[in-house]
């Protein structure tokens, strides 16, 4: 238990410090390199106007603003996100957009969000921080309906997205202590073994699971491309503890690797991910 407890802390602090800030501070720019994923998971959600849904891992909050804008003003969509500056955001953009969005800041394993809330349960890029996943589909699963939907998009494995890992590959001489990344922790990749989301999602108490590849076209400017690399992962947080010399060998080094990506004023690669279906069952009921 304690050690449950220390790397549930560690994730909020870190949503909650550099890798929040970081990602309010360019949130222009990762909405449009995310966009397409949005534009996919929001097409391929099934619950109309007047439906409840609730964003897991909302971030700043741009799926759940246009997930709100398609169930209109009858319905309702809530964001639920551990990061603290994530979230201040996410409230200010719906009210900038006059949005009926409304949002939440807690941890999604363990939030009491009631009984049987929600038509369906959503995420893009947010469902694989969990330290404990059964535990925190199981609670999804009681906060939503019977019959009510599942669907998010993850990461595939690190092979199929090497753009991903360029930054630390290219950075590893410059930077010996970058931690390792491990399959099944939670990180970018943690559901890159589809028997394993499977797994967890049956344990959890969801049923009719469907777990199919998507290859995304992505782009980044060119301009933002330094930007991205010392901000975002493993290298971003590390340089944040780098003197000047060993920054700028880094930055040197990653942007030379980057350059097989760079087409003209642009940054192109593929997001290999899982979209991943369900439903909350009415013979399935989550463990408690």
């Amino acid at each position: 238990m304690e050690a449950t407890r220390r790397t549930d802390d560690e994730q909020a602090t870190r949503w909650s410090g550099p890798a929040g800030n970081a990602w309010v501070d360019a949130q222009a720019v990762m909405d449009e390199l995310l966009r397409p994923f949005e534009e996919l998971l929001v097409e391929a959600m099934s619950v109309g106007p007047g439906g409840h849904v609730l964003d897991v891992g909302c971030g700043t909050g741009s799926t759940t603003v246009a997930v709100a804008r398609r169930l209109g003003p009858s319905g309702r969509c809530v964001g639920v996100d551990i990061s603290e500056p994530m979230i201040t955001a996410a409230r200010a953009r719906a009210e900038e957009a006059g949005t009926p969005a409304s949002f939440i800041h807690a941890d999604a394993e363990d939030h009491a969000f009631g009984s049987a809330v929600f038509d369906a349960v959503i995420s893009r890029f947010g469902v694989m921080f969990f330290n404990d996943s059964v535990r925190a589909f199981s609670n999804l699963r009681r906060a939503a309906k019977d019959e009510a939907e599942l669907r998010f998009i993850t990461w595939r494995g690190p092979a199929e997205n090497p753009f991903m890992t360029t930054a630390e590959r290219a950075a590893a001489p410059f930077l010996p202590n970058l931690p390792a990344r491990k399959p099944d922790e939670p990180g970018q990749f943690a559901f890159a073994d589809p028997d394993r989301i499977h797994r967890i999602l049956t344990e959890s108490g969801w049923a009719g699971i469907d777990i199919r590849p998507i290859d995304v076209a992505c782009t980044l400017p060119e301009r933002e491309l330094v930007g991205y690399f010392t901000r975002f992962g493993p290298v971003g947080l590390a340089l944040r503890e780098a003197d000047e010399q060993t920054r700028a060998q880094v930055v040197e080094a990653v942007r030379a690797a980057f350059e097989t990506y760079v087409r003209g004023s642009e940054v192109r690669f593929t997001g290999a991910c899982w979209m991943v279906g369900a439903r909350a069952s009415s013979a399935s009921t989550a463990p408690e």
